[in-house]
């Protein structure tokens, strides 16, 4: 598809997942108190303060170059397995489109392929799948719904906004899982009844990349 995601739009979500994390800090950190380590909110935080402090100086590269160095500010500063997942995500996820000039946006077709590239590799690092109270059930039915919806000739938007709900159903399953990765493990079935952190925060970071797109 010809329709195309400027890279004013790419530069909007990183300036709104700032805030975000600000305001949800305490509610994924309380998530985390339950069945991990109780740091994933605050973790976050120091991560997306760094990226806030170089954003400026960041925006003159393309969008890859761009969310390759929001992904490296969180693989530095994020502690826990955030960083190395998060970090992980936003250096991945601009280089299908790293040849692309500095003002050049990205077509629906290459929005995809950089949706797959970034969750495959949170898959590949945390060596984990669905099922497992991971923020992989949250990504994995997301990307399925974006893919399906897209190459059934949805635009963009409406393609994200099916990917949102299919994470959100994702993050929801979480609840009655027993984990199976991380620190959650070792609770068995104490962790049942319990949302998994991370597959809530990257269900509301999903959102922010749907909701900063423009209409079709």
């Amino acid at each position: 598809m010809a329709e195309e995601l400027s890279k004013a739009y790419f530069i909007q979500v990183i300036e709104d997942l700032i805030p975000w994390i600000e305001d949800r800090k305490e509610y994924f950190t309380d998530l985390d108190s339950a069945i991990g380590d109780g740091d994933h909110g605050i973790n976050l935080s120091i991560g997306f303060r760094e990226v806030a402090s170089h954003l400026d100086e960041w925006k003159a590269d393309n969008v890859a170059g761009l969310y390759k160095n929001v992904g490296k500010a969180l693989l530095d500063k994020v502690g826990g397995s955030a960083g190395p997942l998060y970090g992980s995500f936003f250096m991945k996820f601009g280089v299908p489109v790293k040849k692309k000039g500095p003002d050049e946006g990205v077509t629906g077709d290459e929005f995809v392929e950089m949706m797959d590239k970034a969750i495959s590799i949170i898959q590949k690092r945390g060596k984990s799948t669905t099922g497992e109270k991971t923020m992989n059930d949250t990504l994995m039915p997301a990307l399925d719904a974006l893919k399906a919806a897209h190459a059934a000739g949805d635009d963009i938007k409406t393609a994200m906004g099916k990917a949102v709900e299919a994470g959100k159903a994702g993050l929801e399953s979480t609840r009655d899982m027993i984990a199976t990765k991380g620190r959650a493990m070792r609770l068995g079935e104490r962790a049942v009844g319990h949302l998994d952190p991370g597959a809530a925060s990257t269900a509301e970071m999903l959102e922010i990349f749907y909701k900063d797109m423009p209409d079709a």
